[in-house]
């Protein structure tokens, strides 16, 4: 369909109809010389010169249904109400994209809605963490800025009420669901390899359970992020931490230990083996929680299995691009769990 086409009757635009309106620099107020476009597996995003527009793809997954309009709103809405928590100036507004009665696509305008997009300030990619460990020009005050953010955001979390038992068998749920994942022979690995590490895992849940009763029991367990990587890190003059994972509330409930021992795992992986030890050390001197050793190596070895186990899925996605890629990706989280398994 042509995207400079009317839209007869009540007919919906074809999600590659709207992708390619709104690839088109003068629908934009601030009216940028171009447009570039990132594409996710769960959405598109339109940059300016200033702003992100963030259109979710019609998609359904095992834990999220974005196959309706108003599927996609509320999780715009969530998207935005979570994600303010860490980065409150970032992300602005969701806004309609609408229909007018001539058939016409416009943004942000009366009209028949037929899609919703959230509005973001465009964050400067060259100080994202990723960026700037690759670039070598990440210093360790950086990174204590960056980890007095997020611990301060632990703080202000609300306590939760939270089993320690129930919190361990679900850890031995998504243990086994990562195994199985990845024990497919689809995946290339050797079912030895992968068996053993995730059963050391298993293994250190079952010796374990006063270990991981005394952090339910001691607040330890909160709603965190969900998905905290370098790459949803910029250094502003105050840290902006975006892209929580937004969909599903049972992922973002962790142990803090967990969610910085997966953040210096994942800087680790891109040469920055130092920010593990400013992080922890943050961490202890706001808190006065010293978690074991054992605990943050169990969560890395846990962390680097799932983040496989993702890479994988990419390879059996309609377009998943180069598999090859993908699989070697896997490989790589799947040294680093042996390195840290408990």
């Amino acid at each position: 369909m042509d995207d400079q086409a009317p839209l007869s009757g009540e007919a919906c635009p074809a999600p590659e109809t709207k992708v390619a309106w709104l690839q088109r620099p003068e629908i934009y107020p601030d009216q940028p010389a171009r447009i570039d476009v990132v594409e996710t597996h769960m959405a598109w995003v339109f940059l300016t010169d200033r702003y992100a527009y963030k259109l979710k793809k019609p998609v359904r997954y095992d834990v999220l249904d974005l196959r309706t309009l108003a599927g996609r709103r509320h999780n715009c809405l969530e998207e935005v109400r979570l994600n303010r928590r860490l980065a409150r100036d970032v992300y602005l507004e969701v806004i309609p994209l609408t229909v007018d009665g001539d058939g016409q696509l416009h943004l942000d305008r009366q009209g028949r809605v037929v899609d919703w997009l959230i509005k973001m300030r465009r964050l400067p990619n060259e100080r994202m963490l990723d960026v700037l460990i690759a670039r070598r020009r990440i210093s360790a005050a950086e990174i204590r800025q960056v980890a007095r953010t997020i611990v301060g955001f632990y703080q202000a979390s609300p306590p939760l009420l939270i089993d320690g038992e129930a919190y361990r068998r679900q850890l031995a749920e998504d243990i086994q669901l990562n195994q199985a994942k990845l024990a497919d022979l689809a995946c290339g690995f050797p079912g030895a390899w992968v068996r053993q590490l995730h059963q050391a895992q298993l293994t250190f849940l079952a010796r374990e359970p006063e270990l991981f009763q005394r952090r339910a029991a001691a607040g330890r367990i909160l709603e965190g992020h969900g998905d905290l990587r370098p790459e949803h890190i910029c250094l502003e003059p105050e840290p902006v931490i975006f892209d929580c994972l937004e969909f599903n509330r049972r992922y973002r409930i962790l142990d803090a230990a967990d969610e910085l021992g997966f953040l210096a795992m994942e800087c680790e992986r891109i040469g920055a083996g130092f920010v593990d030890r400013i992080l922890f050390e943050i961490y202890a001197e706001l808190t006065q929680d010293r978690p074991p050793q054992r605990l943050i190596n169990f969560y890395k070895t846990f962390r680097a299995c799932l983040r496989a186990r993702l890479a994988i899925r990419h390879t059996q996605e309609p377009h998943g691009g180069n598999g090859a890629r993908w699989r070697d990706l896997a490989a790589d989280y799947l040294r680093l769990a042996e390195r840290y398994k408990p």
